[in-house]
């Protein structure tokens, strides 16, 4: 393993474990060298890089920072070791087109490999992963068939039983910006006070503080994203086996527009000093081979829709995804955060 030094900038830098390295980056760049800011978490693109690495003999630094990357760029300007940017969700991705932060790319392979509304229209960046927001239901308390639709936690009949994260997150806010384009703003909000007025607590936590929630008799329905059940189920802690033991996972929508998605995505440095390698990268993330390594990590669905997810997703059964182009959910963001905020989500 080479020799881990820190990144000179105010962030923290995570080693991975394989050899791939965080460190210092190289003036001028090198011409096998890239330099990646990432928001996914190091453990996740391990396996993937090492294999690039391994494929090409590009030396590969990363660092990884849940916040601060954006102010980085911005700050570093033209001079910034940036090659590659991966984070998650559309409404981050979007943040960094809307300032100016990604280069365009389209290549006959990254466009064989990402559907057209999983990428942006201009290439500023490239879904690698769906994210499935998906409805959790108490295995005791709710029968099967009483929810088919999204829409249907608006109903009165769920009436202090369902528990959610805070709609300001973005999670929430791609699903009720997917409700905008379905039916418009005044229904979407409609459904929004709709969900608050059912909601039997505050909102608070995150997906799993949901689940867990329907464990404890809090609440009967609560709405999180898919792959947590897998990582509860996999938890070295048996607190949250029981967790997701004790919810079904059920699939929204299956009869009309499918359920909704969301991504996590790449996009190119607009100041990159090696986008030649930078771009062979991106193709590699959203080749097959490295598509299934990724599903078998993460338990996200793959965005090459040649590969299946991993054995362990598939006992959630098929279903029918949205199709809605994930731009649109970036367009609509700041709508639906409008709608959240005069509803008290």
């Amino acid at each position: 393993m080479s020799m881990i030094k820190r990144f000179k900038f105010g962030l923290r830098a995570i080693a991975l474990t394989t050899g791939l390295m965080a460190g210092a980056v190289s003036s001028p760049a090198l011409s096998n060298e890239l330099n990646i800011y990432s928001h996914r978490q190091a453990f996740l693109l391990n396996p993937l890089l090492e294999d690039f690495k391994k494929q090409t003999g590009t030396k590969i630094n990363i660092v990884f920072a849940s916040k601060g990357l954006i102010q980085r760029l911005i700050a570093e300007g033209p001079r910034s070791p940036a090659d590659i940017i991966l984070t998650v969700d559309i409404a981050r991705l979007q943040q960094y087109a809307n300032k100016d932060l990604f280069a365009a790319v389209s290549t006959p392979v990254l466009k064989a490999n990402i559907p057209a509304h999983l990428r942006d229209p201009k290439g500023l960046w490239y879904g690698l992963s769906k994210r499935v927001r998906v409805v959790a239901v108490s295995k005791a308390r709710v029968r099967p068939g009483e929810i088919k639709r999204i829409e249907d936690l608006a109903d009165p009949k769920w009436k202090g039983r369902i528990c959610t994260r805070k709609g300001s997150h973005v999670y929430n806010r791609a699903l009720l910006a997917s409700l905008i384009a379905a039916h418009g703003n005044a229904a979407a909000e409609k459904w929004a006070k709709g969900l608050v007025a059912n909601l039997a607590r505050k909102p608070q936590g995150n997906d799993r503080a949901q689940a867990k929630a329907i464990s404890q008799g809090i609440c009967d329905v609560a709405i999180m994203n898919h792959y947590y059940y897998f990582k509860m189920k996999k938890n070295k802690n048996p607190a949250q086996h029981k967790w997701a033991k004790a919810i079904r996972i059920l699939f929204t929508n299956q009869g009309d527009r499918g359920n909704h998605v969301n991504i996590s995505g790449i996009g190119l440095a607009k100041h990159s000093k090696n986008k030649k390698l930078a771009i062979k990268l991106m193709e590699y993330l959203s080749s097959k081979h490295a598509q299934s390594l990724y599903a078998e990590v993460n338990y996200e669905y793959p965005a090459n829709t040649a590969v299946h997810a991993s054995q362990e997703v598939k006992v959630l059964g098929q279903f029918k995804a949205d199709k809605l182009p994930i731009a649109t959910i970036a367009e609509l963001a700041p709508t639906a955060q409008r709608i959240i905020n005069r509803v008290g989500w």
